[in-house]
């Protein structure tokens, strides 16, 4: 047994549905398009979702809240996750360049901030956007510092 001899599992491929091909193929004549109406004609297209006059179920559905076009999404570090980023990387300062180098944050331009979920004993000095009061209070406790970076304003478009 080797690769040429691998196939794709017994009903794996079909071949494409062959419409107009004769009466014998059963899908001749009017080629499975019925007879008469805007179907049937050559070139017709209907609106997405269009159900032949009935209401479509995109209208039937009833629609709620909104969606704020300014969110800002923040990615969240807790203390404990930042002790333990410090302790195993041996980085004295923890930036988003090299917090997304390290593959804690999953955007290069994303949002950081920082909460006081867990403990921290290691001085350590964290660039981020955003940090809770005790955040900011136990890392400074620590030993460490927080340089608050400037976040952008709602609306303007993340660098």
């Amino acid at each position: 047994m080797n690769l040429s001899n691998l196939g794709a599992p017994k009903g794996a491929n079909s071949n494409k549905k062959r419409v107009g091909r004769g009466m014998g193929s059963g899908m001749g004549k009017t080629s499975t398009r019925g007879h008469k109406g805007q179907r049937s004609r050559s070139g017709s297209r209907m609106m997405r979702g269009f159900e032949g006059g009935q209401m479509p179920l995109h209208r039937r559905l009833p629609k709620r809240g909104f969606t704020n076009i300014f969110r800002q999404e923040y990615f969240v570090l807790g203390l404990d996750r930042i002790a333990l980023i410090a302790a195993t990387s041996n980085e004295g300062e923890l930036t988003p360049e090299v917090l997304y180098k390290l593959g804690v944050v999953k955007k290069k331009n994303g949002l950081i901030k920082i909460l006081a979920n867990g403990e921290i004993s290691t001085a350590v000095t964290v660039h981020a956007h955003k940090a809770s009061k005790q955040a900011q209070q136990k890392i400074e406790a620590a030993g460490g510092k927080v340089v608050l970076l400037g976040a952008p304003a709602a609306g303007e478009a993340q660098a």
